[in-house]
């Protein structure tokens, strides 16, 4: 009795702290306006795909009426069903029957979201007419699924991968890991900051309240009893009853706004869910491929209207997986193509998928580049299900829509022919977005995929069999006693480059300065020094235009960032600033490039002075940009030259005090010839300063 009183207070208590009123139907959109048959209703938002009208009553005597959905200014023609009932299987929905003060549930077709549509009408196809309509207010917030972390691990080997809020009632655990030891474990909710003994006990997948049994890796669905939802608990966890221990929990934010539970007329979990129905788990998909030297494993089934893709890998935290669409048929082309781009994020400790447009071989610049869509005007149509990261590998698994409205950002997927596609690892930059890969950790030959094929599986290796990276850094290369840099534009180096020598990522290109890979410079304080800069002058082409300047940031891209952001980087050098007090780059110059004669030749590459016989330098028209600086005497020990458009393309510059050059010039001399070279300037200083003269007197 006391057990029963204690639970009846619970559930008095947090009924008392709901965030959203009863009934809770989601985000209203309004009432249905009436033109004829007698049309009534309230719509609301479900979530992105879902509209539930309330108390919708019709007389039913409309010769072709229709849910009926558009993005005109208002109804019209130019339309498109909404697929009601569901369950129908011919080509169009049927001619909607009468309704009185019925609840409907209208999921929206095609990959459609609400924010894709203006209104919802009762359309009458035969002659044109609209009996009833309801317009989408602009920018309305719906409710969306939230995802949460994975159970946290502290007794009877209980793992997950992170858990999701599908509505206000259920829960999805995928990939749940329990060794059924414990006597007297269950689902277990309540509040306060972590477990404790008053809670309440929560029915497993199946619906029932016996102790949970083992579970090895399997995806289920778990329901809130009575009348609590997610906005009355605080944790989730399994606990112990009989010895009062927790054997693992996760929190639940504050700042939920996920989709209703509708009781009787529940919604089904969204598009992207597909929950088990038994207590085993579900059956991996027969299609499995092997691409980049077998390092990246894709499997993929078609379902409906959406495909599901699961990418796994051998790569580390701060690395993403590409893959999608070729930007061209019958070839691997990287421009125009549609990809998703999956990474762990580090700082969140959770699994990302977002939709890619690539429109240049560059860093997006919020503009044009490799851009996720979402920052370039579009949307994310990918949808994360889980993910996991075990010894070294990294498993993702996401849904995608076979089409979107999206004509420019996306490309749709052919549900009954092979397209070509494309592959690739990189490391994420600061913003978490995508750096440029290497030769080596790109597709480069065509490869079609045929998403609809139920039996395509050419996997042979098991990635924890694959290799961990062994490859070793070309040695750091460092420029003391010059007084002039010449700035050019040439390849990282592969896995032996500047993501090695830096620990940073990069997209592909980085600043030669002398002739030699991100070189440290050392530079005396006092002293002027000259960068004669062949990086770019077109700020129209992002690929080809990468200004120096000289920052205490080991990233730069100051025209990247927010005014919060600049305001804490310090500029030393390259920049200027307009009448209107905006910035911009002042070492603006013709373009020169190390490229390959070939294809990239570092992993085969010994040293970098074997690696600069495989390149041949190109340049445009016209003359370099010269930039003076004379180093200030209060400047800190450690400052960079670094891309003012774009990040991570530059590397050290260590200042050190009047006369520490001379002093260390003479002492390699003299341990080389006992003599030392006359006022510290080495033979290469002297020759870079001579030819910097007769530059100038051309």
């Amino acid at each position: 009795m006391l057990k029963y009183l204690v639970q009846v207070f619970i559930l008095s208590h947090v009924v008392a702290s709901k965030k959203h009123p009863e009934p809770y139907y989601g985000t209203k959109i309004g009432p249905l306006v009436e033109f004829a048959h007698g049309i009534k209703g309230t719509a609301y938002a479900v979530d992105e795909t879902t509209i539930f009208i309330k108390g919708f009553s019709y007389d039913g005597t409309g010769p072709d009426a229709f849910f009926w959905i558009g993005n005109s200014p208002r109804p019209s023609p130019e339309g498109t069903f909404i697929p009601y009932p569901e369950d129908y299987h011919e080509r169009e929905p049927p001619v909607l029957k009468a309704h009185n003060n019925s609840d409907i549930i209208l999921r929206l077709p095609m990959g459609k979201r609400i924010r894709d549509i203006r209104w919802l009408s009762v359309w009458c196809r035969r002659f044109t007419v609209d009996f009833g309509e309801v317009f989408i207010p602009p920018n309305l917030e719906v409710p969306k699924p939230r995802v949460l972390p994975e159970f946290k691990r502290l007794a009877h080997g209980l793992r997950s991968d992170n858990i999701s809020i599908l509505d206000a009632k259920t829960f999805y655990i995928p990939n749940l890991h329990y060794d059924g030891a414990g006597p007297d474990a269950y689902f277990w909710v309540g509040n306060g900051t972590e477990p404790t003994a008053f809670g309440y006990k929560v029915p497993n997948e199946l619906g029932s309240l016996e102790p949970l049994r083992g579970y090895l890796g399997e995806d289920i669905e778990i329901q809130l009893p009575g009348t609590l939802t997610v906005y009355d608990i605080d944790w989730l966890a399994v606990w112990c009853v009989q010895f009062r221990h927790n054997f693992g929990h996760v929190m639940i934010p504050k700042d939920l706004d996920v989709p209703p539970a509708l009781g009787q007329t529940k919604i089904s979990p969204p598009w992207w869910y597909n929950p088990t129905t038994t207590t085993t788990a579900q059956p991996a998909p027969t299609n499995c491929r092997e691409f980049l030297d077998k390092r990246l494993q894709v499997k993929w089934i078609m379902k409906g209207d959406h495909v599901e893709i699961t990418l796994s890998a051998r790569i580390s935290e701060d690395k993403y997986i590409a893959f999608g669409l070729s930007g061209g048929n019958n070839k691997a082309q990287m421009i125009g193509a549609d990809v998703t781009i999956a990474y762990f994020d580090k700082d969140e400790r959770s699994f990302r998928a977002e939709d890619y447009y690539i429109s240049h071989a560059s860093q997006c610049d919020g503009k044009s580049g490799v851009c996720p869509d979402e920052r370039i005007g579009g949307r994310n149509d990918v949808t994360v299900l889980h993910g996991e990261r075990h010894n070294g590998i990294t498993t993702i698994k996401y849904s995608k829509p076979l089409h979107t409205n999206e004509a420019i950002n996306d490309r749709p997927i052919p549900d009954n022919e092979p397209v070509s596609i494309i592959a690739a690892f990189g490391p994420l930059n600061s913003r978490k977005e995508a750096n440029a890969h290497t030769y080596k950790d790109r597709l480069d030959t065509d490869v079609q995929i045929n998403f609809s094929d139920m039996n395509d599986h050419q996997c042979t290796l098991s990635l924890d069999n694959m290799p961990e990276d062994g490859v070793l850094a070309w040695p750091q290369s460092k420029i003391i006693g010059d007084n002039t840099f010449y700035v050019k534009i040439g390849p990282t180096g592969g896995n032996k480059g500047y993501p090695k020598i830096t620990g940073m990522p990069s997209w592909g290109i980085c600043y030669y300065i002398n002739d030699k890979l991100i070189p440290e410079l050392t530079v005396e304080r006092g002293q002027t020094y000259t960068f004669v800069v062949e990086a770019g002058e077109s700020s129209s082409n992002p690929a080809r235009f990468h200004p120096i300047y000289i920052t205490d940031s080991n990233e730069g891209a100051y025209a990247q960032l927010s005014k919060d952001k600049q305001r804490k980087q310090q500029i030393y050098a390259g920049v200027g600033y307009g009448a209107d007090g905006k910035a911009y780059p002042m070492t603006t110059g013709r373009y020169c490039e190390w490229t390959h004669k070939s294809i990239d030749k570092s992993a085969e590459s010994d040293t970098f002075e074997d690696f600069m016989k495989t390149l041949r330098l190109e340049c445009d028209e016209g003359e370099p940009a010269y930039l003076n600086w004379t180093v200030p005497m209060d400047a800190p020990d450690l400052l960079y030259y670094q891309c003012f458009i774009h990040s991570n393309l530059g590397w050290k510059i260590h200042i050190v005090d009047p006369g520490y050059i001379s002093e260390q010039n003479g002492r390699t001399a003299n341990k080389a010839t006992g003599k030392s070279l006359p006022i510290g300037i080495s033979l290469i200083s002297l020759a870079t300063i001579i030819q910097t003269i007769l530059h100038r007197r051309q």
